[in-house]
């Protein structure tokens, strides 16, 4: 083999290994498959694509933060308190501007025409059937 294949081969590990662990919202322009296959099938100019294109940079550095683990009652370790945070729900208004009262007697209405077209339906079913 010669230095050219071994630096392809080990560049192509490389990116393989890259484009598998590296996170989908991180993947450019094409699905994270496409771009394993890419640097298979064409090792060279995949590689190439794949480290100018398909990979995200910006949040390379951003540490992960991992969740903390709620310590059991009995365990007698003083820790620091946990930060709780308090979210308010601000009621979303609906598109048409009724109430939710109003919109859930329109939907009343509906299912009682639905069940008198149904029992009508039925009532000419039999009336054909006989």
């Amino acid at each position: 083999m010669s230095v050219l294949s071994i630096v392809i081969l080990l560049l192509m590990v490389v990116a393989l290994i890259d484009a598998i662990r590296i996170d989908d919202s991180r993947v450019k322009y094409m699905h994270k498959i496409v771009w394993i296959l890419l640097i298979i099938f064409i090792p060279l100019i995949g590689i190439v694509l794949w480290f100018a294109l398909g990979r995200s940079y910006e949040g390379a550095s951003t540490p992960i933060r991992m969740p903390r683990r709620r310590q059991q009652a009995s365990t007698p370790r003083m820790s620091a308190p946990m930060d709780t945070a308090t979210v308010t729900v601000q009621p979303v208004p609906s598109r048409d501007g009724r109430s939710t009262e109003q919109q859930l007697a329109d939907l009343e209405r509906e299912i009682e025409e639905d069940k008198r077209r149904r029992a009508a339906l039925e009532q000419r079913r039999d009336a054909d059937s006989q």
